[in-house]
């Protein structure tokens, strides 16, 4: 297995200036992905993402850095970073939005796990892991865009 990228697509029901907040506004991006989002979207912000385990209540906050935002094209941000003040290594999400039909084509990318410099097994592990989150947050996307769009 290549581990090194994850590539989803989406068809969704809305323009790509609709979705493009969807995938870069803090207050979109809680309703479908993390349970908070706390960035700016500015090339070069800072920021965080926050995960809460509804059975423990804890709390797992990753940093981001936002690195393009090309409205209503892309959007892309680093994150998982190797060092806690966001430098050294990171992961490297990218949202390209394509106008299809009445709709928009979301490409969602995310690469740099190799760079990482984890063991086999841990790369592994955490390929699988974000493999399976964006099978899950995807769709979640796609619902949520649908459910704004009909919204009057």
């Amino acid at each position: 297995m290549e581990q090194g990228t994850i590539e989803r697509d989406i068809h969704v029901n809305a323009s790509p200036e609709v979705v493009f907040e969807v995938v870069s506004q803090p207050e979109h991006m809680r309703e479908w992905w993390p349970d908070d989002a706390r960035f700016e979207s500015v090339a070069g912000a800072p920021g965080e993402l926050v995960w809460r385990d509804t059975d423990t209540g804890e709390t797992k906050t990753v940093a981001l850095a936002v690195v393009e935002v090309d409205p209503p094209k892309r959007f892309s941000f680093r994150w998982c970073f190797t060092e806690p003040d966001r430098s050294g290594q990171a992961l490297f999400v990218t949202f390209d939005l394509v106008p299809s039909g009445a709709g928009t084509l979301v490409r969602m990318t995310e690469t740099g796990f190799r760079e990482l410099g984890w063991e086999v097994a841990v790369l592994e592990e955490q390929y699988r892991d974000h493999e399976n989150g964006w099978d899950h947050y995807m769709p979640r996307l796609g619902g949520y865009v649908a459910r704004l769009v009909a919204t009057p």
